[in-house]
This record gives structure tokens, sequence and C-alpha cells, in this order.
């Protein structure tokens, strides 16, 4: 099967480490497979922690990568002048209106700390949905209120979806954040739509993210999103089993870089890491150890 076009997509808040080297490269691979261009879009509204030296840094990593991009930015200057989400707002802004409209939103001011004391799972379970807090109140997100919404069409995950806890993260998601700032769910959806994406390859902690834009896909009425194909991957775990971060500079690829690792050594740490007993030293070797 062909696609069209696929996409990297990383938040310029910190440096890019081995997992993100991991997802990016399962997407030059599949993109190979399948025929598809390769869009660069990164996601920048994150604005207290963005910083210009963590967008140079995904232009280096792609770089030492060797990941083509079709389609996107090639420096900093692309970026911020033709490519920055900033530039896209007006569209965000249309997508929040319509949802105000059809009476889909409902504000929320619990901050972290209360949604865990109210609920020790951490989950968001709709605690101000009754409250029917004004959506012009200061220091309020705009959350989706999916009390009717069934989720478990979209996906024949059984080993997934059988404890619900994908259900559970998905539902009265953020679709904007109480900075002012259209949030992830809604930019990502419209922006996928907006460049013609038709394969969107992330990790497996992503699957309550692609559960709930296709729920906001359907309240926007953008039917074209429900055929986009998803391909969810394992994570890359440390030696310790800890899932990477971007606060942990040591696994960062610059770092690594820094220390004088070369591509091969970065292919190689990604094999141990996954597991594999073959050693792993080219995107050749990568693409027959991921079976693509």
């Amino acid at each position: 099967m062909n696609f069209n076009l696929t996409r990297i997509a990383p938040t310029p808040s910190g440096f890019l480490h081995l997992g993100n080297a991991f997802s990016f490269l399962k997407t030059k691979a599949l993109a190979e497979k399948h025929g598809a261009k390769v869009l660069l879009r990164i996601d920048d509204l994150d604005r207290e922690r963005f910083r210009e030296e963590y967008v140079e840094d995904i232009f280096a990593t792609l770089d030492f990568l060797e990941i083509k991009i079709d389609l996107g930015p090639k420096n900093l200057q692309e970026f911020e002048n033709e490519w920055s989400q900033l530039h896209r707002m007006e569209m965000y802004q249309d997508g929040l209106n319509q949802l105000i409209e059809e009476g889909k939103l409902f504000a929320c001011d619990c901050s972290r700390k209360k949604i865990q004391q109210l609920d020790p799972s951490g989950y968001y379970l709709g605690q101000c949905l009754e409250r029917k807090l004004d959506l012009t109140k200061a220091e309020v997100a705009w959350r989706m209120d999916t009390s009717e919404s069934d989720f478990l069409p979209f996906f024949d995950y059984p080993d997934v979806m059988k404890s619900g806890l994908i259900q559970q993260d998905s539902m009265f998601y953020v679709v904007r954040k109480k900075d002012g700032m259209p949030a992830y769910q809604l930019t990502s959806l419209m922006d996928d739509l907006h460049f013609g994406v038709d394969l969107i390859v992330r990790g497996n902690d992503l699957f309550p993210s692609t559960l709930a834009q296709l729920d906001l896909a359907r309240n926007l009425k953008k039917d074209k999103f429900k055929q986009i194909t998803f391909h969810h991957h394992q994570l890359i775990k440390s030696p310790k089993q800890e899932k990477l971060s971007k606060s942990a500079g040591a696994t960062s690829i610059q770092a690594l870089r820094k220390d004088g690792k070369k591509l091969p050594d970065i292919f190689e740490m990604i094999g141990k890491w996954l597991g594999q007993e073959k050693p792993i030293t080219s995107i050749e070797d990568f693409k027959m150890a991921q079976k693509i």
C-alpha cells in the first residue's frame, strides 16, 4: 500500500533523545517502504518551554540521522518566517469557534494537583462539567465534553483497550490551554489535514491522543481524518527500563554526538535497548529488525 505523506513532528521543548531518533528512523523506514514523502512539522505552541536552540537541534539531529525532509523548513529562519504554528492560529481558532457554536466545550480551572486529589489515578473525570464556568474566564482550559462519546469503535486493539485506561485518558481532552493557546489535540489534527498527511507514525504512548483526535475529527465533521492510517510503535526504554525524557540530557542525540558517537553507534544503541540479539549498525539492519 502506498501513501502520499507522513510527518515527523517534534516539539522544541528540549534536546531530542534516543527515543525520538528511534521514532524518526521508524518513520523514515516506513516512508521509504510505502513511497511516502516526509513532512517536518515542528509543534511550537508550548511557548513557555520553546527555545531557538531546541529548533536548531531538530535540524542537526535529522541531518545526523541522514533523514531527508521533502516538505517543511530547512533552517530556523525558514521555520520562523513560514512554518511556525503561529502562522496557522486563524485556522485553529476557526476550529475552536466551531466547537463553541456547537456547545461541545466546557471550561476547567483544575490544576494537576487538584485532579490528582480528586482521583488518585490522575485521570480527569469531568469534575468541572457541571460547574458551567464561563469560557471567557481567565486561566481556564477548554475541554471537550466527551460524556456521550463512544471511543471503542475507533480501534480494534483488544490488548490495549481491555483495561479501559486508554479510553479514560482520552476523555475530556483539552483543546485550548490555560494560557489561551490552542492545545495539541486540536493543532495536530488540523495540521495533519492541512498538509494532507495520510500516514501517522507515533509511539504506543500516544494511543490516547489518536482516540481523542478521531473523536475531535468527528465533532468537527472532518471525515477525511478517519481515512488516515496510524502506525503505533513500541517505545524505546533505557537499560533500567525507564521512559526517556528530554530532561535527561545523557540520552540526548546532542550529548551522544559530542561524545563522539557516529550514526552506526546510534543504531547499535537502539538495537541493544530494544533487546535485539543481532547487532544493528545501519538503516538496512534497522528495517530488518523492525520487519519493515
